[in-house]
């Protein structure tokens, strides 16, 4: 790629990315968007809760973004992984795997998550199939099923409460000893939802679809989907390298106006927000887009 510098650069090129590309394109901006074509979804089979694209594939509904923006000549494409930024006086230096180096006088993080998968057989094999994260994105589809939750303490509490709503036959295994409140084991008791503190040898699937899970003590357990509460950690060094701060959940810290605590760094979709969908992670991306091309028409005029 000749040229090497830009209005903006964006890291990550999926809803949030692509999204931002399209505001900032219809601006007439300088855009570079750098992806490197592993989304934290590409295992799951279906996407939903976005409207005009519901139930097609991840990878479908990528792909029409990228003809959308793709349109506007301003906007320019390059599939690699940044592995270092650095913050000079007058603009950002972006470094690629493979040595290549750009510019940009502001930034978009729009690089996601990385899932930390448990250490338990099988799971990662279903994360996204049938062992799911969201109740919006994937509820539905397995409503009323024999269903599982993999958490414990008051976030496996809220989670019940919302599953409950989708299926009256729940179990929560909390893969060893329970740390939940007497008073919240006895509300999980009065719905019903059985409990289940056996600690997981593994799960049994067929091409990602759960089978069952099978415990230390060998007793075994029929499921049709599980829901899960996993760590996850930022794609990008953004604390070390550009000094971008996190919260204490994780995500990278940021304002109404999706601004970082560093002046011309911004960041938007899943690594910012605990609410991972389509849907949202297209509003913050167009809506990121927006406020960097007016701060860029502020310090221009």
């Amino acid at each position: 790629m000749e040229n090497k510098n830009f209005d903006v650069i964006i890291i990550g090129g999926s809803y949030s990315g692509l999204s931002a590309g399209m505001s900032l394109g219809r601006s007439l901006r300088n855009v570079l968007i750098i992806d490197n074509e592993k989304p934290c979804n590409r295992q799951t089979p279906h996407s939903h809760n976005f409207v005009t694209h519901d139930g097609k594939t991840p990878s479908e509904i990528t792909q029409l973004a990228k003809n959308d923006v793709e349109k506007y000549n301003t906007v320019h494409f390059y599939n690699g992984t940044v592995v270092k930024t650095v913050k000079t006086t007058e603009v950002f230096g972006i470094e690629t795997s493979s040595g290549e180096k750009f510019q940009a006088k502001k930034l978009i993080l729009a690089s996601g998550v990385k899932d930390k998968m448990p250490d338990i057989p099988g799971f990662a094999e279903c994360w996204g199939v049938s062992v799911i994260h969201c109740p919006y994105c994937h509820g539905y589809e397995v409503k009323n099923e024999v269903t599982g939750i993999l958490s414990n303490g008051d976030m496996a509490y809220e989670f019940s409460k919302l599953i409950f709503n989708l299926t009256k036959n729940l179990t929560l295994f909390t893969n060893g000893k329970a740390v939940l409140t007497n008073e919240q084991l006895e509300k999980l008791k009065q719905n019903k939802i059985l409990l289940n503190e056996d600690e997981i040898e593994s799960i049994e699937h067929t091409k990602g679809s759960i089978q069952k899970i099978v415990f230390k003590n060998g007793k075994e357990v029929a499921l049709q989907a599980l829901y899960a509460k996993i760590p996850f950690e930022q794609n990008l060094n953004v604390s070390d390298d550009l000094g971008c701060e996190l919260t204490e959940q994780g995500f990278i810290k940021v304002d109404m106006m999706q601004k970082t605590n560093v002046p011309g760094v911004f960041a938007c979709g899943d690594n910012v927000t605990m609410m991972r969908s389509v849907a949202n992670a297209v509003a913050q991306g167009n809506f990121a887009g927006a406020v960097v091309n007016k701060e860029l028409a502020d310090e221009e005029f």
